[in-house]
């Protein structure tokens, strides 16, 4: 190799440093990142969903429940059996044991690590709790560790609850 094959070598590595660094610092004079909250475009939700979200909040716990289905629950639960222990007098696993989980305060076993967001809760899980946490859990206890997306279904939630109420030491009188 003689020295203009690495004088190549060199402005090639320089001139590709200059423009990966130049990028950044022209794209930050165009593009004004220190201006935050700005809407580009203002996206108006459909009427519907507006309702179905304070809905959600304020849900008819009764008419909910009577959509499930404890066989049905106990075939949805499976979905949560890689994490959760349901047997009674069974082992935590990535999350707590759930034997008796109803009407008991969230973040309440003793031998398992909660995020600090379930140990300053200071709520029980009862069905409202369970429904809003079961839809959606990042977004009803937000900074849990949870890494489950929700059950959409209004059945699927209702007979998963229903479940859970039966696997207890004395499962809770629906309301």
């Amino acid at each position: 190799m003689n020295s203009f094959e690495i004088s190549k070598i060199i402005t090639a590595i320089v001139v590709t440093i200059l423009i990966v660094f130049g990028i950044g610092k022209i794209s930050d004079i165009i593009f004004d990142k220190d201006v935050e909250n700005v809407i580009a475009y203002k996206v108006e939700a459909p009427e519907g969903l507006a309702v179905q979200a304070s809905a959600e909040t304020s849900v008819d716990i009764s008419a909910l429940l009577a959509l499930g289905d404890i066989a049905h629950g106990e075939k949805i639960f499976k979905k949560c059996k890689a994490c959760h222990n349901i047997k009674q007098g069974g082992e935590n696993k990535i999350g707590p044991k759930l034997w008796n989980v109803m009407f008991r305060p969230v973040g309440s076993i003793t031998d398992y690590k909660y995020s600090k967001s379930l140990l300053s809760y200071g709520k029980e899980w009862n069905w409202k709790e369970m429904n809003g946490f079961l839809l959606k859990p990042s977004k009803w206890i937000k900074g849990n560790k949870m890494g489950f997306a929700g059950l959409k279904d209004e059945k699927d939630r209702a007979s998963v609850i229903l479940y859970l109420n039966q696997n207890g030491d004395n499962p809770n009188p629906l309301p």
